[in-house]
């Protein structure tokens, strides 16, 4: 049932950003008939999409309400600040760690009065974790509709490498815990094999092109030595003191090891240049015996193995360490941190129409709209009343790479609010499909065929469980807004490890500590060891405003 008359009038919250630096979807705009379009900004979009798969037409029907959605060029980082240069907003803006310079310029509003009065759905999802989304305890508004579930689990993880099921079957299914056993799997298996398909076989390809270095050169620095996803920091639990993650006395080890490796002919060539569709392209060949990405990276790659008869050529996830002094930290409970999310710009002609849409999103019926789609289409209700899919709706979900696109089917959970894939709904039916049992009927069988040598049920049977990793006390400083002049910090530093960890990987292993030690006083002459410890006294901040 909508929330609002489609009155034309309405339609002037409507407004269509134009600019070199960022895209609107409205090249070829679709007809949303009388429905009130709002537009909006994502930062995390590399290409136009639109809202007119059939979970968006739903969702449109039951609020009334469509989206044009905008996006930077891809690669540029300048969308935010040309936004702010310019004036021109659209309704709806999710810009990730760039929020705070949109609330210092007074180019959001704070949603305190919206959530009392129109919030219903919003304070029913979040409970008490609502005070999360506070921005500051000197700005304690709350600024955006959070994105990430509220109540969530770890039932899947891609680790900190991978490695194909073909080599670890060959080779007997060794032992893998630290990198010098997952290198001696790799060294054994290309001795064995120096070809694959007719190509030079290929132990370790990274993608490090772009934003992508985040992934897959940075996060794996400190996965390995024990650390979770702090975005570019490292965090102590004990102290909360947080740390530039490239000054930590123990992360080196990650990029020394890549630099032996490298010399040794273990590392593609490539892959500090290589652009993802041929990275991609490697790994959719089999030849590429190792990667460190989650599997949402290459999903298309590992579809075009399985129906290529190559399902041996896809990866087990495994817990590997520097050394086996650390523990893996894949399932750390890191409670809601809140931070990121959508909020409503200045601009929007009718906040309060828009704030009732995200409000409904926050709802148990989007919630269960945009996770399981159509009832009758995407999923059905069995006799005990749980929503259950076919075993067709399943392989498409699992093997599909377009499923989403095609069907809707959780392509509008993010960045929008989530209750997370512990939650339940109010018959106490899972909110997501994706559950242990799901899970596991997703596996391929050379999946099952590696657990069950390693005496798991499951891939997350192989790491550290929650318990013994414990529960982060501040939640994930990547989703928090920082202050402006510590991002500027961050981000000129992470321009210069980048550019310095390609030199270190690929020299000579006899400059290893030379260069690594120059890494380290240019880190310190920027100052970076003072944005510790601004972000330490924010992090306090935080979890004294979250306690009250």
């Amino acid at each position: 049932m909508t929330f609002i008359k489609k009155a034309a009038s309405a339609a002037a919250c409507t407004l269509l950003i134009s600019g070199s630096l960022f895209i609107s979807g409205c090249v070829k705009k679709p007809d949303f008939g009388d429905a009130v379009v709002l537009t909006m900004f994502t930062s995390d979009l590399n290409e136009d999409i639109y809202f007119t798969d059939p979970v968006a037409k739903e969702i449109t029907r039951r609020t009334g309400v469509a989206l044009e959605l905008e996006h930077p060029v891809a690669g540029d980082t300048n969308a935010i600040p040309l936004m702010l240069v310019s004036g021109d907003l659209p309704d709806l803006i999710f810009a990730k760690g760039e929020l705070t310079k949109l609330i210092e310029a007074g180019a959001v509003i704070p949603l305190d009065d919206l959530i009392e009065k129109y919030g219903s759905n919003m304070k029913k999802l979040y409970g008490d974790q609502i005070v999360k989304l506070r921005n500051s305890p000197s700005d304690p508004h709350i600024y955006t509709v959070g994105t990430y579930g509220v109540k969530s689990e770890v039932l899947e993880t891609g680790g900190s490498m991978q490695i194909q099921h073909a080599v670890l079957k060959e080779l007997g299914y060794p032992k893998i815990k630290t990198l010098a056993d997952y290198e001696q799997a790799l060294r054994e298996y290309i001795e064995l094999h120096p070809t694959i398909n007719g190509q030079k076989t290929i132990g370790l390809s990274l993608l490090i092109d772009t934003w992508q270095w985040y992934i897959d050169l940075s996060n794996p620095g400190n996965y390995t030595i024990g650390y979770p996803d702090d975005g570019q920091w490292i965090v102590n639990q004990e102290t909360l003191e947080a740390q530039y993650k490239f000054l930590n006395k123990d992360i080196y080890k990650f990029y020394k090891w890549l630099n032996k490796i490298n010399a040794d002919g273990l590392l593609d060539p490539e892959s500090f240049t290589q652009k993802e569709d041929v990275w991609r392209a490697k790994i959719a060949s089999g030849r590429v015996l190792g990667i460190s990405y989650p599997t949402w990276g290459y999903g298309e790659a590992r579809s075009s193995l399985i129906n290529n008869g190559m399902e041996d050529r896809t990866y087990a996830y495994l817990p590997v360490q520097a050394d086996e002094s650390t523990k893996d930290p894949s399932r750390k409970d890191y409670g809601y941190s809140g931070g990121w999310g959508i909020a409503i710009s200045k601009s929007c002609k009718n906040p309060e129409l828009a704030f009732k849409f995200l409000d409904w999103m926050c709802s148990e019926e989007a919630q269960i709209l945009c996770n399981w789609g159509i009832k009758g289409i995407n999923y059905t209700v069995n006799e005990e009343g749980k929503r259950v899919r076919s075993a067709e709706e399943m392989k498409a979900a699992a093997t599909d790479p377009n499923y989403a696109t095609k069907t809707g089917v959780g392509r509008w959970c993010y960045p929008f609010p989530q209750a997370g894939n512990a939650a339940v709904d109010s018959n106490g039916d899972k909110i997501t499909p994706t559950s242990k049992e799901s899970i596991i009927a997703n596996y391929l069988d050379v999946e099952k065929e590696t657990l069950k040598a390693y005496g798991a049920e499951m891939w997350i049977d192989l790491f550290p469980s929650p318990e013994e990793l414990g529960v982060s006390r501040h939640g994930q400083v990547w989703q928090y807004a920082l202050p402006q002049n510590v991002n500027e910090m961050v981000t000129a530093a992470d321009q210069e490890v980048k550019s310095e960890l390609a030199l270190i990987v690929l020299g000579k292993p006899e400059d290893f500590d030379r260069q690594w030690n120059a890494l380290q006083k240019k880190l310190l002459d920027m100052k970076l060891d003072e944005a510790g410890k601004i972000l330490t006294g924010l992090i306090k901040e935080k979890v004294d405003l979250w306690n009250k």
